[in-house]
């Protein structure tokens, strides 16, 4: 089995490649080629991979026929420019986000239309798909039948890209599964262009011994997953049989992955527990209306029976979260009980 991560030097990708390498196998199958593509190639590449992995190197829209000189037959497609990137220069982001996904989806297209086998994509999609607008609030609770209407250019781009992967899977081009992501925290590592980056940087930047800017009001509510809980229902959504019933993914809908709701307010109150008051006094809170409109405009509470079906569970709360990545990243942090 050839699979392809597309992304896979940013955070996601890695923990995905990590978790492909650790099994080596996918729904059972093993795996005999881990294609990683991606700008750039990690100063640490994945430990113990020996020759089951190759690099495609490079900007991946001039890479896909590479990627495809052999047969593939699952592709996580992670690779995009993230909201405020997109925001502040909408040729980035359709460039990045459409127009590459356009490409690898063609690729796709033409191994099936030449008489191989129908590749497995799986598409990481994004809560801002949805948004609230005065003439179409959104209802106090989002579910996959919820109307996505997004008020940002990445929202906007990540929704074309899944109408684009429905009606090639209806068409029998590819297997598509959409994966919608809530926001990822605690990320480790230097802050992103991403809108909801502060969310991990109010958690993380504290914790070690540095200050943090909140660009928003506290008690704004969010919807969050842990990285751990991510990648599983990234794969989840990925290893799943078509079909009716729990455990299958019946119908075209895309997958909400499930999400923990809390405020900000709540989250800065756990850093407290964990770290005492003088981490979580690090913490400046500095209005960014433009973060604000994009963050704001998200939902948070969402019905989680879809993802619950395929047996995936929200975090327990936001202790837990923080207490992973304590554990998963003790250099990084000075400041914890404990």
């Amino acid at each position: 089995m050839r699979i392809v991560v597309t992304g896979a030097s940013g955070f996601l990708g890695r923990l995905l490649t990590e978790r492909l390498l650790q099994t080596r196998t996918f729904a059972g199958e093993p795996i005999t080629r881990l294609v990683l593509a991606d700008r750039v190639v990690p100063p640490e590449k994945p430990q113990a991979s020996g020759a089951l992995v190759e690099w495609a190197h490079g900007d991946l829209i001039d890479r896909v026929d590479e990627v495809f000189a052999e047969p593939v037959d699952v592709l996580f497609h992670l690779a995009a420019a993230v909201s405020a990137e997109c925001e502040a220069d909408f040729e980035l982001g359709m460039r990045t986000n459409v127009d590459t996904t356009r490409a690898v989806l063609e690729a796709a297209k033409r191994q099936t239309a030449a008489g191989g086998s129908v590749p497995r994509v799986v598409f990481a999609s994004s809560l801002a798909v949805y948004g609230s607008h005065p003439a179409l609030p959104l209802p106090p609770v989002i579910s996959e039948t919820t109307l996505p209407v997004p008020r940002s250019s990445y929202g906007t781009q990540k929704l074309m890209c899944e109408h684009l992967i429905a009606d090639l899977s209806r068409r029998g081009f590819i297997d598509g599964r959409v994966a919608r992501l809530m926001t990822v925290v605690v990320r480790p590592g230097r802050p992103n262009a991403a809108a909801s980056g502060f969310l991990s940087g109010i958690i993380r930047e504290p914790l070690a011994g540095l200050p943090a800017i909140c660009p928003v009001a506290p008690d704004l509510k969010v919807a969050l997953s842990s990285p751990r809980r991510t990648v599983g229902g990234i794969l989840r959504v990925a290893e799943a049989e078509r079909g009716t019933g729990p455990g299958r993914l019946d119908g075209p809908l895309p997958v909400n992955l499930p999400a923990l709701t809390l405020s900000v307010a709540d989250m800065l109150a756990t850093l407290r527990q964990v770290a005492g008051g003088r981490a979580a006094d690090l913490v400046t809170v500095v209005p960014d209306p433009a973060v604000e409109a994009i963050v704001g405009s998200w939902p948070a509470v969402f019905d989680n029976r879809r993802a619950a079906a395929l047996g995936l569970q929200p975090d327990p709360g936001f202790l837990a979260v923080v207490q992973e990545y304590l554990a998963d990243h003790p250099e990084a942090v000075i400041n914890a009980s404990g």
